[in-house]
């Protein structure tokens, strides 16, 4: 009988997470290089995903090429499990609006 292979069955759903830009300025230069810093903290590629376009969130001007103003949904994505606790710094720091509310 086959077994299944653990590791080839990853759940996308923990790769990424979804948020809204809740701060009045959106993801302007100060809040994309905190994403930055946090990301660069990743062993593996992270990325702001806005409208299908992907920016690498290790770049500050990539990050601020999404344009996101207040309101903007965008998903944060890590391409290794590993990354899990980046992925969630980054949620985590946008939800709170970068430390501006």
């Amino acid at each position: 009988m086959l077994k299944k292979n653990k590791q080839s069955t990853i759940d996308n759903t923990k790769l990424s997470r979804k948020v809204i830009i809740p701060n009045e300025l959106g993801l302007h230069a100060r809040a994309a290089s905190k994403i930055a810093r946090l990301a660069e903290g990743a062993r593996s590629k992270v990325y702001i995903v806005k409208d299908g376009e992907e920016a690498d969130a290790k770049s500050i001007l990539d990050v601020m090429a999404l344009y996101c103003p207040s309101g903007t949904e965008v998903l944060v994505k890590i391409t290794d499990p590993g990354d899990v606790k980046a992925l969630n710094r980054i949620a985590r720091l946008i939800e709170t609006g970068f430390g501006e509310l």
